[in-house]
């Protein structure tokens, strides 16, 4: 111990005294600086002999402290610049850790070794993950930029306890050149970020989200299930030109978010989707659903009590999401609507409601920019018994029509339903009486569906048109007959009263005596 000890000492000793042999007036000379350079060296030869021979009796905190130093002194600096992106940052996610998560999943190359994969139920897609010390080169504007995944595991302050689970610590650590660091941090982190919302987006599972709780107390939220409905643009039984005009003012909306900042209004579409039962109103919002990759919200205003509610509850809503209220015409007297009583307590509540002033303020007002890139849908099967305050642009953008069944539309269902394109030899006569009968895509559909035998199915659809052809001339007739018979009334009415007004115009006027 005493060797070590003056070992120790001896170091710095070495050090200082081969240091001292720097001073400017020593190395004027060129002799001076050989005699100077010869007595470092002998100095670190004898340091490191004595180190071999007295080496195992330092303890290893102090030789470890030594190396440092020497290290230190002796190496020149590292021009790698190296960031450290940890897991979480106390109890929230770490927002850059999984984007570069997920944005490393599409950077794996042949040199990767080890890989972690995964699957859910209800995932379509494998989740590809990094394993603990691999690493992924990756190329941004000409910069080298290496990745590591370096995994932890602390040790266990009290090994008696058996409940004690320690956590692995995980982090990124992303190595460049330090003359990048600006570059790197100004740029390409949120390139990272926003390439890994998008490759995100593409694997996402969409949500359909609805009310729960009790709307006598306020406590309802939203609670969700996975949206799985099949319905896209390709599967709809609408007219091309429509539904190009559709998908033309999706795609335009969700490529505007500077336009309608620069503009100074929030970033939001309202559709109306106004028409019969059974034209696909739902099903034309499940596809633009499927067509921008967002979740769906649907809001039924018979469970809102208040307009404070239906603030809470937009302000509960995410980005990149459809809003329905469906069948807006008949949900809800907005005007008159008032709280119901109590839940059985018989406990009174207050006397609040749910206004339109409010809901108009929902759509557009200054609640409605609380959220980035949302869609407002209403539905409804009479336009005609909306507010007009609903309908006006700003509010409800775009009014679409969704009509009965269509010959271009019936071949649409043919195709999904039956597998059959191009010709049959019934399709002649299903689309003259589609043409002249008022059927929906639903009715339609049904029919198809009846049977897997395509000439069984599309014979049964020739037999529901007939039908109908037939019921609706009879109502045609009646309607005619019942306008003949009320036109009928009324010139009888007419007759009366002209008949009347000619008696009054025979009378002899009264002669008045005068006084």
């Amino acid at each position: 111990m005493y060797l070590s000890f003056n070992l120790v000492c001896s170091l710095p000793f070495l050090c200082s005294k081969s240091a001292t042999m720097f001073s400017s007036k020593e190395l004027t000379s060129p002799s001076s600086l050989l005699a100077a350079y010869a007595s470092m060296a002998g100095s670190i030869m004898m340091a490191q002999s004595m180190a071999n021979q007295f080496g195992h009796l330092i303890p290893q905190q102090i030789r470890d402290y030594l190396l440092s130093t020497l290290r230190y002194f002796f190496k020149p600096p590292s021009p790698i610049l190296t960031l450290v992106i940890e897991e979480s940052t106390g109890i929230s996610r770490n927002q850059v850790y999984d984007a570069s998560e997920t944005y490393l999943s599409t950077k794996v190359s042949h040199t990767t070794k080890r890989l972690k994969i995964s699957k859910t139920p209800k995932e379509k897609n494998l989740t590809i993950k990094l394993e603990k010390g691999e690493k992924v080169v990756d190329q941004y504007e000409g910069i080298e930029l290496l990745w590591r995944l370096v995994f932890v595991k602390p040790e266990k302050k009290d090994s008696s306890n058996l409940f004690d689970v320690v956590a692995e610590k995980r982090w990124f650590e992303l190595s460049f050149h330090k003359n990048h660091k600006d570059k790197i941090l100004g740029s390409y982190m949120p390139y990272i970020i926003e390439k890994a919302r998008e490759a995100k987006e593409k694997v996402r599972v969409l949500k359909m989200h609805t009310l729960q709780g009790s709307r006598a107390y306020g406590d309802i939220k939203w609670d969700s299930v996975n949206l799985e409905h099949p319905a896209t643009f390709e599967t709809l039984a609408m007219e091309p030109d429509l539904k190009n005009i559709v998908i033309e003012d999706l795609d335009r909306f969700v490529r505007r978010k500077e336009y309608y900042k620069r503009v100074g209004r929030a970033w939001k579409r309202g559709y109306l989707l106004y028409g019969p039962p059974g034209t696909g109103k739902s099903s034309l919002v499940a596809a633009m659903a499927n067509y921008l990759r967002f979740d769906v919200y649907d809001l039924q205003l018979a469970n809102i009590m208040r307009d404070s509610d239906l603030r809470k509850l937009l302000l509960a809503t995410g980005n990149r999401s459809i809003l329905v209220i469906e069948d807006i015409d008949c949900s809800v007297d907005l005007p008159d609507r008032r709280q119901a009583p109590g839940d059985g307590d018989g406990r009174k509540q207050h006397d609040v409601q749910l206004t339109l002033s409010g809901l108009l303020n929902f759509i557009d007002g200054l609640w409605s920019s609380c959220g980035d890139e949302r869609i407002i849908i209403f539905t409804t099967n009479h336009k005609d018994r909306l507010d007009p305050a609903l309908l006006r642009p700003g509010r409800m953008d775009m009014h679409i029509h969704m009509s009965y069944c269509t010959p271009h539309g019936f071949r649409v269902l043919a195709s999904n339903y039956l597998g059959v394109n191009g010709y049959h030899r019934l399709f002649g006569e299903i689309e003259d009486l589609i043409e002249n009968t008022e059927v929906t895509p639903a009715q339609v559909a049904e029919e198809l569906m009846t049977s897997e035998d395509s000439d069984a199915a599309l014979e049964g659809l020739v037999k529901l048109l007939k039908r109908k052809k037939l019921e609706g001339d009879e109502l045609f007739d009646e309607g005619l007959h019942k306008g003949e018979i009320q036109k009928a009334k009324k010139q009888k009415v007419e007759n009366k009263r002209r008949g009347s007004v000619r008696i009054k115009s025979r009378r002899k006027p009264i002669k008045r005596r005068s006084y």
